[in-house]
């Protein structure tokens, strides 16, 4: 499976859309004035405790305190809590790498949230899960710090190794090899990637988690909460850490800085595939280029149509996502009983909800109502094919078997909003307004503004991008006949019109030589 990273680089976000074979199955925005991400690490204060929940408010900065059930306490957070005591304490400066620190007793796994902590107490918490409708961040208080090959976890002396790496042997491998590199007072979790690899390649990711806990520690001496002690990775990074792998064969960039960025970074992670970043230059925006466009178009909103005629339609509501097969009009095959043609459609609708689910990352409860079917052998060969199609979905997730009344219920794991793109476009005569200005006007509309650039802004090379229907009129005819030239001859400019395939069609847009886009 080749698998391609197209990365849209905008002035307020990043948008990011995996491709595997030519299929994108993840659109994912990093907005870069976004506070709180997915791996942060706050000193936050408690705000309130909440016996009934056996929980606690604790503020970290966001508008809505950050909620912090017992449960995600970790069985270290008094170690942690000590830790913090000893940091910000005067005249006591305890070593980061904890080796001669004594770590407290675990906390009981029955216990209750005040007997851990207590009011305006200051406490150190990563953030599992961002800001989420009216919702605070759902924050941990077991820290752990994640690497290409590993993830570092303070306070445990615990080794494990992903249950994705299937060999015994090489199981035992890694867990040898990463015990004699682990430093004392912290646990490794040994991630899929590092199947294969060799001692200097997980002890330099493990010496890089070390140097990011003594970075976090540094800020600890001085920080009052709310405050962010240690970032995680953009957006972009952090994609790249986890989804690198041989199958990639090329990552396109349209950002001469960002490119930069994602070579000096693949460097680091990954030498041998540094030479797969390619700078985009092309004049079409990137993602209308590569036909990504067409694809968010077709993918999102309430009604997806698949191939064969057959489609989907996807509703939410406050508790979860509930999924529709429908057959509609797909080709029936010739001699097929009822029985068979349901399975292919199923078959079929199951590749595609498992591609919807990651391209939404939809989380929570997911209903999928499937085409009822009879046949036992079919509905397992059905629950199997959905746990196939499933298995490359990085999200923990958990799939039942389907019920007896067709139902497959999957919950799937939610850190961050739901990806929500509206498919829908403006009217192109109304503009959404209900009432339109005489569209045989629109090319004197673009002429007289046209005029003012050259003759009153002193612009003399101008780029209009316009509807396609509107840029094949503006070009068509014999090459001195066409509008575009007429327009070059009459105001003595550098002209070109492009089409843009997002415009409605009585929109358009004036760009100067540097390509930045002229406010009328």
């Amino acid at each position: 499976m080749n698998s391609e990273l197209i990365i849209n680089s905008a002035p307020g976000e990043v948008n990011i859309a995996l491709l595997e074979n030519k299929q994108l199955v993840e659109l994912n925005k990093d907005k870069k004035d976004q506070s709180f991400a997915v791996g942060d690490i706050y000193l936050g204060r408690v705000k309130k405790l909440i016996p009934s929940l056996n929980a606690a408010f604790v503020d970290v900065g966001h508008e809505k305190d950050a909620f912090l059930h017992y449960l995600d306490l970790g069985p270290q957070v008094n170690s942690l809590v000590k830790l913090i005591k000893l940091s910000t304490t005067a005249g006591k400066t305890p070593d980061p790498m904890m080796v001669n620190f004594e770590n407290e007793k675990d906390i009981n796994k029955g216990g209750k949230i005040n007997q851990v902590l207590t009011v305006n107490q200051w406490v150190m918490v990563q953030i599992a899960k961002e800001p989420i409708s009216s919702k605070g961040p759902r924050i941990t208080s077991e820290i752990s710090l994640a690497g290409r090959f590993v993830v570092l976890i303070p306070f445990s002396d615990h080794i494990s190794v992903s249950q994705k790496i299937k060999s015994a042997d090489e199981r035992m491998r890694l867990k040898r090899l990463v015990q004699s590199i682990k430093p004392k007072n912290f646990g490794l979790i040994v991630r899929t990637v590092a199947d294969g690899k060799k001692t200097a390649e997980l002890d330099k990711d493990v010496q890089d988690l070390v140097s990011k806990w003594k970075a976090a520690f540094e800020q600890l001496k001085t920080a009052k909460p709310p405050q962010k002690i240690l970032g995680e990775l953009n957006r972009t990074s952090t994609i790249l850490r986890d989804l690198l792998s041989p199958n990639f064969n090329s990552i396109h960039v349209n950002d001469p800085v960002m490119y930069d960025e994602i070579q000096n970074y693949l460097s680091s992670i990954s030498s041998e595939q540094a030479d797969i970043v390619k700078l985009y230059k092309g004049k079409q925006p990137i993602f209308e280029h590569f036909g990504i466009e067409k694809q968010i178009k077709a993918a999102f909103g309430k009604t997806v149509t698949m191939s064969t005629g057959s489609y989907l339609v996807i509703e939410h509501t406050e508790a979860m996502h509930v999924i529709d097969v429908n057959s509609g009009g797909r080709a029936r095959i010739a001699d097929a009983t009822q029985e068979s043609n349901a399975l292919q459609t199923n078959m079929e609708a199951a590749s595609e909800i498992a591609r919807q689910l990651r391209l939404r990352d939809m989380g929570g409860i997911i209903v999928v109502d499937f085409i009822d079917m009879s046949n036992p052998a079919n509905k397992k060969a059905l629950y199997d094919h959905m746990k196939k199609e499933m298995s490359r979905d990085r999200a923990r997730h958990t799939i039942l078997p389907p019920s007896k009344f067709g139902l497959i219920q999957i919950t799937r794991e939610r850190v961050r909003p739901e990806t929500n793109i509206t498919t829908v476009e403006k009217c192109p005569a109304c503009d959404g307004t209900g009432e339109i200005k005489a569209s045989i006007l629109l090319v004197d509309e673009i002429e007289n503004n046209l005029r003012y650039f050259v003759q009153e802004q002193n612009e003399k090379e101008l780029t209009i991008q316009v509807h396609p229907y509107l840029e094949a009129y503006l070009n068509k005819g014999l090459f001195f006949n066409t509008m575009v030239n007429k327009w070059k001859k009459k105001f003595k400019a550098k002209l070109k019109v492009l089409p843009n395939q997002t415009y409605h069609f009585m929109e358009y847009h004036f760009f100067n030589k540097s390509e930045e886009e002229i406010k009328i």
